[in-house]
């Protein structure tokens, strides 16, 4: 989804090296986020309009995080978020994909303004036709990689099973055979 692709630019070393990159900074991650959800700005952020993404992306953040504890979000974010959105009018057209119709929604301007609009309506329209309880952050400490839990069950606790969900395992594992070994051992 767009919004959680934007909120994990902010990225952190799942295996706990401590080490994390904003990808915002980087303009071959910001030209290929614009790729793959169809943002049309020809030319990257300057530095001003680079700040006000880093700002929506915290506003976001702040939000998600909300969300994710289960704590309900404060008017004031939900006002600096409509904000944002008032920055990108759109146009409306139904089309028709050769099965379902649907409405799209076209930027009238390409503007890094419409960019942060479109992006923060994406969290709206999951907070609004979605279920925000889905909204989860790895329980990894050292990712905290935001996602949308769409599994049947509701339970997905990291990012990736495979990834994080496995080192979350071996350092349990770790931490047990520890603290057994610790333990000091009782006299016969």
């Amino acid at each position: 989804m767009l919004w959680d692709d934007f909120l994990n630019s902010e990225w952190h070393d799942w295996r706990g090296s401590g080490r994390s990159e904003d990808r915002l900074d980087q303009p071959e991650w910001i030209r290929k986020w614009q790729e793959a959800h169809g943002l049309a700005v020809e030319r990257l952020p300057d530095a001003r309009q680079l700040e006000a993404l880093k700002r929506l992306r915290s506003l976001m953040q702040s939000m998600v995080k909300l969300l994710a504890a289960e704590e309900p979000v404060p008017e004031l974010l939900i006002e600096e978020l409509n904000q944002v959105m008032e920055g990108g009018p759109v146009l409306r057209r139904l089309v028709w994909n050769g099965e379902q119709y649907r409405v799209r929604l076209e930027a009238q301007r390409s503007t890094w303004e419409a960019v942060m609009a479109e992006t923060a309506a994406s969290l709206a329209r999951t907070l609004a036709e979605g279920d925000p309880t889905r909204i989860r952050i790895c329980e990894n400490r050292d990712c905290l990689w935001i996602y949308y839990d769409d599994t049947r069950n509701r339970s997905k606790r990291y990012c990736d099973d495979k990834l994080c969900g496995n080192l979350m395992k071996v350092r349990r594992f770790r931490a047990k055979k520890k603290a057994e070994a610790e333990e000091p051992e009782e006299p016969e």
